[in-house]
This record gives C-alpha cells, structure tokens and sequence, in this order.
C-alpha cells in the first residue's frame, strides 16, 4: 500500500510539471493570434499558409492570416488578415507569401511602400506575389542542366575539322 502512495505522488508532480511547463510556454510564446483590423489580399497561389499564420513586416510579426477562401469569379486566393492597429499600411504595399525555412511553415510578408494614403479598414492590398513553387523550380533545375549536358547529334564537336 506504501508504495501506491508514492507512485500517486509522484504521478501527481508530473502532472503540476507539464502543466507548468505548458503555462510558461503559452505565456512566452508569440502564437497567439493579433487583434487589430482587418485587410484582404487575392494571390494565384497560397501553398503551405495556414489560417493563424503569421504576416510580418521585415520579420516582425505585426498580425494573423483569419481565413483563406476562393474567389469563384477570379479563382484567385483570397487571403484575410488582421494587422495590429498600431501598424498603418499604405495603399501601396505589397503581400507575398514567404517561408521560414525549406520546411518552415509559410507566412504572408507585407513590404510597405511610400504611398502618404493609407489601407483602410476592411481593405484591400492590391500588389501581391504567390508562394515560390519550390517543386516547379527543382524540376526546371534538372531539367536544364540534362539539356546543357546533351551533346549534338552526330557525336562530332560543333567546331570540329571535317
């Protein structure tokens, strides 16, 4: 009987550690989704964003992807995001979709411009770049460097003597 008290102790503190541990990292941790006003963006291609995801300014997170939903008359990717109020984005700004790493998550990368009006709430920014394919450009990779190394038909040197 001695002995279940023990491993019921012991269970106990392993939990108020991981709960802990969980706290501290919600706490420090910039997950959380940035409340602010609300812009659109419409891209050919979103690959890899999330809905959560982060929009940053020169790597700094300053909002959150809200919802991504298709456009059934352009067929384009319309992207929702709320950015922090403090951050004002004039009209010509440009979004695109960028990623962390080569496995990282994707995040919408806002690059302001010198434009004196600003994006209103509820607007939307009209300058956008899609998510680099990286498949698409391996394949072209490949694919021209299997054409630099084909030799011309005949087997002879181009500037061979006949």
């Amino acid at each position: 009987m001695k002995r279940n008290a023990v491993e019921t102790v012991m269970g106990a503190v392993v939990l108020v550690v991981a709960a802990l541990f969980l706290f501290f990292a919600y706490t420090t941790s910039t997950v959380r989704a940035v409340s602010g006003y609300e812009v659109s963006a419409a891209f050919t291609r979103v690959n890899g964003l999330r809905d959560g995801g982060d929009v940053r300014i020169s790597g700094i997170k300053v909002g959150s992807v809200i919802s991504q939903e298709l456009d059934p008359k352009t067929y384009l990717a319309v992207v929702k995001m709320s950015v922090d109020p403090a951050v004002k984005l004039p009209v010509d700004t440009v979004a695109q979709i960028a990623s962390t790493g080569l496995l990282g998550d994707n995040y919408v990368s806002l690059e302001p411009g010198n434009e004196e009006e600003m994006i209103k709430p509820g607007g939307q920014i009209e300058h956008t770049e899609p998510a680099m394919n990286l498949e698409s450009l391996i394949g072209q990779y490949i694919f021209s460097q299997q054409s630099q190394q084909k030799k011309p038909e005949g087997g002879a040197a181009p500037n061979a003597p006949k």
